[in-house]
């Protein structure tokens, strides 16, 4: 009889918890930039999928937001996306990171949390 492994306990418990460590993990403003190209693009194709009911887009608009954040994250930041472990935090992050962005308010919200991260007991 085989023992299973235990299961995979998350790191962070909440999408609070979470946001910080992508906002690190995404520290380069290259790779943001590149998430923001691949999320723009994957949304305009999602939203000329549903205008002109050509549903095969759908999948090309997830294959693009994917894509740009990927070589971002290979080519530039030199870490493992998120998304592999915290899907569907690193969906809600990368909208969460784009509306700061747009907003005008990503730079504090960078400092913030790195702030947070400083006075965190080690």
């Amino acid at each position: 009889m085989s023992q299973e492994s235990p299961k995979h306990i998350s790191r962070y418990r909440s999408f609070e918890a979470f946001w910080p460590y992508y906002l690190a993990e995404h520290a380069k403003p290259a790779t943001r930039a590149l998430h923001f190209v691949g999320t723009l693009l994957g949304l305009g194709l999602a939203l000329a999928a549903i205008l002109l009911q050509n549903w095969a887009l759908l999948p090309v608009a997830l294959v693009c937001g994917y894509l740009f954040a990927w070589i971002g994250h290979i080519a530039i930041e030199h870490n493992r996306p998120a998304t592999f472990q915290y899907p569907l935090w690193s969906f809600l992050s990368d909208f969460r990171m784009l509306g700061l962005w747009l907003t005008g308010r990503l730079g504090q919200e960078i400092r913030r949390t790195q702030s947070n991260d400083q006075d965190a007991p080690t």
